[in-house]
């Protein structure tokens, strides 16, 4: 089958149709839930839906280890042998490489780490739901995050969307708040896929995105009156713009 990828960014995309459609033309799906740690669907978790879940435990995830590491979740025995094989430099038995691998092993510190966190996960993904409320409630100048019935949000980030979004930026950061701009160029922009053939324009939306998305500070450990004092930054910068 061929594959077919499900984007996860901190809540599910519509995996309804997209699942419905991986069945009826024998599509592989590979859910990308690096952002998306214990996000729901429905009445299960992302990264369980389709043949394959991945996960990534950087430090700045929701689940972070103290290092770096990753996660491959699938019910296929063959797809997990091969990434097995993969992640041990490609070798069947101790110095017998049969493909191309990576030293991508998990090792037992950062497994360690994450078994301790593990446990807190869905209590900070709670937090975080609540300063992404109290956010919504109180921000006003720059679009909210939207919430779609029956996909739980985590909020590994809380990103607004601003047509003033660099003036917004710099402001913020000379109040002391460090608000970021993730994914400031398109994939189909990246000199490494020029071979594609693409340009600019021809993704018109992402491209809209990518010069008005900006990250505000959401953590666990937040309390309500740092919520508020970005909104209220917030609020002064767009009473100062007009």
């Amino acid at each position: 089958p061929s594959p077919h990828r499900a984007l996860c960014r901190s809540r599910a995309s519509d995996l309804g149709p997209m699942l419905g459609r991986a069945d009826r033309y024998r599509l592989l799906v590979i859910g990308d839930a690096f952002q998306a740690h214990g996000a729901t669907y429905g009445s299960k978790r992302v990264g369980t839906f389709g043949q394959v879940g991945c996960f990534s435990f950087y430090p700045t995830k929701n689940l972070g280890a103290y290092g770096d590491g990753g996660m491959v979740l699938t019910d296929n025995l063959e797809i997990a042998e091969r990434v097995r094989l993969l992640c041990n430099y490609g070798q069947s038995d101790r110095y017998h490489a049969v493909a191309e691998g990576l030293n991508s092993r998990l090792d037992e510190l950062q497994a360690a780490v994450l078994r301790v966190k593990l446990r807190y996960l869905d209590r900070w993904n709670a937090l975080r739901r609540q300063w992404a409320d109290l956010y919504s409630s109180l921000l006003e100048g720059v679009e909210v995050p939207f919430l779609a019935s029956g996909r739980e949000h985590i909020f590994h980030l809380y990103v607004v969307k601003s047509k003033a979004r660099n003036r917004l930026a710099a402001y913020l950061e000379e109040q002391g708040v460090p608000a970021l701009v993730h994914y400031p160029i398109p994939v189909h922009l990246q000199v490494a896929y020029q071979h594609l053939g693409y340009r600019e324009g021809d993704f018109p939306v992402s491209e809209a995105c990518a010069q008005e998305v900006l990250s505000l500070p959401i953590f666990p450990e937040m309390r309500e009156e740092e919520v508020a004092y970005v909104a209220d930054l917030i609020r002064k910068f767009y009473q100062e713009e007009i």
